[in-house]
């Protein structure tokens, strides 16, 4: 019953592998954001709002790397 409680209360840290892609990941949309913005294209800017948030709601690295090359493969095919 306390090991239960300690759970719920103490959520686990991410992986050295899942920081580094929440980092990367998230600079990245930020950086084509900002440019996505100045420059009027908002499908781009869509697609990189997605790559800033994605990473908290995902916590198997293989998906979030999955996800994130997938967002990135979108930004290159999208960029008009």
């Amino acid at each position: 019953m306390l090991g239960a409680r300690m759970a719920l209360a103490c959520p686990r840290m991410p992986s050295p592998a899942n920081l580094f892609a929440l980092i990367v990941f998230s600079m990245t949309g930020f950086a084509i954001f900002t440019y996505a913005r100045k420059q009027a294209k908002w499908r781009m800017a869509g697609i990189s709002v997605a790559l800033m948030v994605y990473p908290y709601f995902v916590e198997q690295t293989w998906l979030l790397y999955t996800i994130g090359l997938a967002l990135c493969g979108a930004l290159y095919v999208f960029r008009e």
